[in-house]
């Protein structure tokens, strides 16, 4: 991932195979972007999005790929940005089971492999919403695509970004995710709480964002893919 604070280029990362990493709050923060301007709240409310959607800026995704940490083959995946249109917009987060064989206990967006079933990343990531969440797609209202992000562990993430009406009832799958929670939209897109860290491994570096949000006595600890795939849509609405 990149370190520069003002650019935005793709990052390709041809790194080895890296360790993953035990615990991310116990690594240093190196810089908090407190430099850049946060999204205008006026581009965050439905008509703004709908509208940035259909005629998207020129712009430059910061993040796109990881280091590699397994040697399997990559997968094709999908997750939904879910903006939940409240007064103060939010997004729908998770945190993920203990359980799961990837990400474990991570805070993610509702998401996973595409299916040959699956019309289109869009209808993978509706699927995946409904049968991770409960959250049904009668709610929901897609508005468009970022470009793919590409996780340590070999997913090709398209990240499917929607409006959600307000009024569902979510059931959560509690073999996948042990809560469900929103972040105000407006926390999410001022990068002053967007942190970088960066560890060292031997001949190799690894860097991500984290964005940790103190819901009531709970730390939301944003980071890795989730973190990185927000920053890019903080670069797609600030461009």
């Amino acid at each position: 991932m990149t370190t520069a604070s003002h650019a935005a280029p793709e990052v390709i990362n041809v790194l080895p195979p890296m360790a993953p990493v035990v615990d991310p709050r116990a690594v240093p923060v190196s810089r908090v972007d407190s430099d850049l301007p946060a999204v205008d709240p006026r581009r965050l409310v439905a008509d703004a999005l709908r509208e940035r959607f259909a005629h998207p800026p020129a712009w430059t995704p910061e993040l796109r790929r990881e280091p590699r940490m397994t040697e399997r083959a990559p997968a094709q995946a999908a997750v939904l940005v879910p903006i939940v249109q409240r007064a103060e917009p939010t997004v729908l987060l998770t945190e993920r089971a203990t359980r799961m064989s990837t990400h474990s206990g991570q805070i993610a967006f509702p998401g996973g492999r595409v299916d040959p079933e699956d019309a289109n990343v869009a209808a993978a990531a509706l699927r995946e919403a409904w049968e991770e969440v409960g959250l049904s797609a009668g709610f929901i209202e897609v508005l468009g695509q970022l470009p793919t992000y590409t996780t340590v562990t070999a997913f090709v993430v398209t990240p499917v970004v929607a409006l959600v009406e307000p009024g569902f009832r979510l059931r959560p799958n509690p073999g996948e995710v042990a809560d469900v929670f929103e972040v105000p939209l407006a926390f999410l897109m001022d990068p002053a709480h967007h942190r970088r860290h960066q560890m060292e491994e031997g001949p190799s570096a690894r860097h991500w964002f984290s964005m940790p949000y103190q819901d009531g006595p709970h730390e939301r600890y944003v980071w890795g893919a989730t973190a990185g795939m927000l920053r890019n849509l903080y670069r797609f609405l600030s461009a």
